[in-house]
Formats: structure tokens, C-alpha cells, sequence
């Protein structure tokens, strides 16, 4: 099972999307174990929204509309 989720960093305005299959450790890396990478600077996020899927190739998909024009949206 993958999760695609969907983060808010309100202090910087960002949006973060992205799918793991482990939610609870993927977001303690964003907020506190990260040492590089986008998510880093724009700490500390919540999350909006998440979704399971059981496949990758369905994560992948659902991840794509999210980052997309409309999914933004």
C-alpha cells in the first residue's frame, strides 16, 4: 500500500506532494530528520491530504494529477 500526500508549509506558503509507503516515518524526515532537500527549508509542514493506493504505478498517477495545473488547484 502507497500513500500520496499532500503537505502545507504555512510559515513559507509552499506545497509539498509526494507518495511513501510508510506516511509516519516520510513526514518525521520532512519535519525533523531531513538534512538536505526541498522540504528542509521550508519547515515545519502539515499535511492536507492523503490518499492509499495499492499499487506504485497508481500512486505515481495520482501523484502527477496533484502536481499538475488542475490538481494544484
Amino acid at each position: 500500500m502507497l500513500t500520496v500526500y499532500v503537505q502545507y508549509s504555512q510559515k513559507h506558503n509552499k506545497i509539498y506532494i509526494g507518495y511513501t509507503s510508510d506516511l509516519e516515518n516520510r513526514i518525521r524526515s520532512h519535519n525533523e530528520l531531513g538534512t538536505n532537500g526541498f522540504t528542509l527549508k521550508f519547515r515545519p509542514w502539515n499535511i492536507l491530504f492523503t490518499a492509499d493506493y495499492p499499487t506504485k504505478t497508481e500512486a505515481i498517477i495520482r501523484e502527477k494529477q496533484l502536481k499538475g495545473g488542475k490538481g494544484r488547484a
